[in-house]
Order: structure tokens, then C-alpha cells, then sequence
């Protein structure tokens, strides 16, 4: 017979990660190029499934600056820690999926804002927030947002492109600082959700070496729509799903 492990969200998507949809904002910024407001996870990676037009997405990582062109049918994802920034091309439109479903809305992510901004939790939380609602402050507030993250993203990138990580490695530091004390809420996320759905997985395992299938006898199949749509995300308008277990209801991150 499988057990139940531990406290768990319902029915989550496989692997439980996180989906949303996103049409790229198409803002010119200070160096001409339309699209969204850099940043980075600090333990999530995040995969890009493009579904129609045509556009980039630009990362900054150990490795260097990369430019990655983005069409529909392609895929992308950037591991923790990697600076990315989606770049629109013309009519962009991707499925975002997220690692460790509901960490991201909880605050797993982090402008490229500039040093000062970064250095101080309240000036950095009031740069960050939107007003509630779809309409023109919060699309105006998004742009402002957006267009903070890439005055610091230019100076980041700027200076790894000629060889200096020194920059690059300083803003991963002052993430780290900024979301330290929200570790224990997101190890309860995953507790219920990524890690409860792989320990459910060994069980299932365990029973069937056992030659006990009953953990069939539950089996059934879901559907979803987006529950909202037109919201100001980092990258674009995003539509969301509000499902125990996949993508939380989205907090202006």
C-alpha cells in the first residue's frame, strides 16, 4: 500500500512546477531594446517554451553575456543565479515553466536594480512593488520597474562583457542578502509541493516492487484555464493559474 507523504498540495502539475503565460512587453528601454526587467532566481530554474513570435532572451552567468534567440517551437532555461532578460522581437509569446512551484511568487527572484536600491530591504521592496489591478498606474509602475532593472543590468553587463565578473558577483551577493530571511517559508513551499511529489514518486516505487498497484486505483485527469490574465509580470503580461500546487496567485514579483 503507498502512504501518503508528509503535508503535500493537491494535484500538482508534474514534477510540481510552476505555469504561467507571457507576451513580452514591447517598452523601448534606455538601449533601445524592447522587453523586460532583468533579474535572477536564487533557486529555481526557469525553462522557456515559445509559442509564437520571435525575440531574444539575454543572460548574464559565469560564462558570460549570451544573446539567445528565441522562435516559436524553441526552448530555453537559465539555472540560479543567471541573470536573464526577454527581449522582444516581434508578437513574443512563451509558456514559462518554474521550478519548485510557488517559491517564485514567494519572493524567489531579484531585480537587477542598482547598488544603492539593493543595499537597503525598503528601498529595494518599494522599487519592486506594483499596484494592485491591470489598469495605467500599474502598467506605468511595471515600466518604471522594468526600466530601474535594466539602468543596473547595463552596468553589469557592461562590465563582465570587458572581463570584470567583479560587479556580476556583488549583485548575486546582495540577493542573497535580500531574500535570507524568507528561507524558511520556502523550504515549507518545496516541503509540500516539489519535495512531497518526489517522495510520492518513491513510494509509488516501493509499492510496485512489492507487486501492489493500488495506488492506480486513484488514478483521474484535471484541466485548468487561466484565472487571470493581462497581469504585469517581470518579463511581460502574464496570464496565471491559481491551482493548489502549481503557480500561486501572482504578487507583483
Amino acid at each position: 500500500m503507498v502512504s501518503e507523504p508528509g503535508p503535500a498540495l493537491p494535484h500538482p502539475l508534474p514534477g510540481a512546477v510552476g505555469l504561467s503565460h507571457l507576451s513580452a512587453y514591447d517598452w523601448e528601454a534606455a538601449d533601445g531594446v524592447c522587453g523586460g526587467s532583468p533579474h535572477l532566481h536564487l533557486v529555481c530554474t526557469e525553462a522557456y517554451v515559445v509559442t509564437g513570435g520571435r525575440g531574444a532572451v539575454q543572460t548574464l552567468s559565469p560564462d558570460g553575456y549570451r544573446d539567445i534567440p528565441l522562435e516559436a517551437g524553441s526552448v530555453a532555461w537559465f539555472t540560479p543565479g543567471t541573470v536573464h532578460r526577454m527581449v522582444q522581437g516581434g508578437d513574443l509569446r512563451i509558456t514559462v515553466l518554474m521550478q519548485n512551484s510557488g517559491l517564485p511568487e514567494a519572493g524567489d527572484a531579484v531585480f537587477t536594480f542598482p547598488a544603492e536600491v539593493l543595499a537597503d530591504p525598503d528601498t529595494y521592496a518599494a522599487a519592486a512593488a506594483l499596484p494592485p489591478g491591470t489598469g495605467k498606474d500599474a502598467a506605468a509602475a511595471a515600466r518604471r520597474r522594468r526600466d530601474l532593472a535594466v539602468e543596473g543590468y547595463l552596468v553589469l553587463r557592461e562590465a563582465l562583457v570587458a572581463g570584470d565578473n567583479g560587479p556580476y558577483l556583488e549583485f548575486q551577493r546582495a540577493a542573497a542578502r535580500l531574500v535570507r530571511a524568507k528561507v524558511p517559508t520556502w523550504r515549507e513551499l518545496w516541503r509540500a509541493g516539489a519535495l512531497a511529489t518526489a517522495e510520492r514518486t518513491g513510494a509509488q516505487l516501493d509499492a510496485l516492487a512489492d507487486g501492489d498497484p493500488a495506488h492506480l486505483g486513484e488514478a483521474t485527469a484535471y484541466e485548468a484555464a487561466p484565472t487571470r490574465l493581462g497581469g504585469f509580470g517581470m518579463c511581460g503580461r502574464r496570464d496565471e493559474y491559481s491551482l493548489p500546487g502549481t503557480t500561486l496567485p501572482y504578487r507583483g514579483a
